[in-house]
């Protein structure tokens, strides 16, 4: 059977939220350890579910998808030591392999992602060309029934105000082209997370948007 997300996994991140410090962390390590594997554990059969549909998710070793819970708070005003989440990355922003998936457990703020996030000047530019060259390659896979079910839009965080340079500003993808990530999101319950059956239910979320990661992933293979 599946590994599955144990309540105490999200037990240890509500309490570490409320005592975001040094001091209770270590005298609570046990928590975070068994928490840390439990994710692992959770993250070995995620990937094994998703390499069916990616077989490039069969090379990723969970524990160094998994991020690290420790902030880096060197430039930061906020000193707070610790996430509260568990974030792990299968495959975003890795060799060729620009486009990916992105699992985040926080009760009551838990998603999946998916596409290209923050990608530097000259992967954005390449997939700005893929986009404008192939428009209507890239509008049937976003007006797919169920990837539109799941991701009624893409992230419009950072999005410019005008058509970026290189571009004509009559481009039809024009809207799409002002955007600095090319991001899927899906918000989940905290009951969908910690549902027996999880590794299957976000398996299939994550399916859907194999042929977004697939269309970004072409200037670079």
């Amino acid at each position: 059977m599946s590994a599955s997300i144990s309540s105490k996994t999200f037990d240890f991140l509500k309490k570490l939220n409320k005592n975001n410090n040094r001091e209770w962390f270590n005298e609570n390590k046990n928590l975070y350890t068994e928490s840390q594997g439990n994710v692992i554990a959770f993250l070995d059969d995620l990937i094994k579910e998703m390499s069916g549909f990616d077989e490039e998710l069969a090379k990723i070793d969970s524990k160094k998808a998994l991020f690290r819970i420790y902030r880096d708070t060197r430039f930061s005003k906020d000193k707070i030591p610790y996430k509260t989440n568990f974030g792990a990355s299968l495959g975003m922003g890795k060799g060729n392999q620009k486009g990916g998936y992105y699992l985040h457990l926080e009760p009551g703020k838990s998603f999946l992602a998916g596409g290209i996030y923050m990608p530097e000047s000259a992967v954005l530019k390449q997939v700005r060309k893929e986009i404008s060259l192939y428009g209507n390659d890239f509008l049937t896979i976003l007006n797919q029934k169920d990837f539109k079910k799941h991701f009624p839009e893409l992230d419009q965080d950072d999005k410019l105000k005008k058509v970026p340079q290189g571009f004509e500003k009559e481009d039809p993808m024009a809207e799409y082209l002002k955007l600095k990530n090319f991001i899927v999101l899906y918000h989940l319950k905290d009951e969908e997370v910690l549902d027996k059956n999880a590794i299957k239910n976000l398996s299939k979320i994550f399916k859907l948007m194999k042929p977004f990661n697939d269309f970004l992933n072409t200037p670079f293979l």
